[in-house]
């Protein structure tokens, strides 16, 4: 009879490990099948991106094709950028000094006489200075004084100043200096 028990014991320990060893293959089988999945989604994200990143490289590519031909059909064409850049910024600056300049002559017209910076005189004087630090004037002629128009004319005319007279200024695209050779040379 301890036989029959040992052996009955020892088949019911074998049912359970065949029931412990069953689920261990099912959850297995599961984990396989979730990791395939997985990596079949992983793949096919890889696809998408290697496309778009051929995609991008090619677009980049023909873009550079463009480029340099466009620099080889239109020699110094970043330096002429570069002077339109040159040229806005220096508009603005003009757009400002105008803008602080009516705001002397409306200061010196309203009363502040005790200050010869206010008055008319001392505004002529200020534009007068700004006027012989320049190299070049451009004047949006919407922005000065009828007085101060005739002074820019006047100084330039004096000078011998290159002076530039905008109705509009996105009309001015890039200005160009050219020197007499006198003056480049040292």
């Amino acid at each position: 009879m301890a036989a029959y028990r040992e052996a009955d014991g020892l088949a019911g320990e074998h049912v359970t490990l065949l029931r412990a060893h069953a689920q261990a293959q099912e959850r297995c089988s599961a984990l396989l099948q979730a990791q395939a999945t997985r990596i079949a989604a992983m793949e096919a994200q890889l696809i998408r991106a290697r496309g778009a990143t051929i995609r991008t490289t090619t677009a980049l590519a023909w873009e550079r094709e463009d480029r340099a031909a466009l620099d080889a059909a239109l020699p110094g064409l970043g330096r002429r950028v570069a002077l339109g850049r040159q040229v806005a910024a220096l508009q603005a600056r003009v757009h400002d000094l105008m803008r602080t300049l009516q705001r002397h002559e409306l200061a010196g017209q309203t009363g502040s006489a005790g200050d010869p910076g206010h008055t008319p005189a001392g505004v002529a004087a200020d534009l007068e200075a700004s006027l012989q630090a320049a190299d070049l004037v451009i004047c949006q002629t919407g922005c000065m004084s009828h007085g101060d128009y005739w002074r820019v004319q006047d100084h330039c005319k004096r000078t011998g100043k290159l002076c530039m007279l905008v109705d509009q200024p996105d009309g001015l695209q890039i200005v160009r200096i050219h020197r007499p050779a006198e003056v480049l040379s040292p």
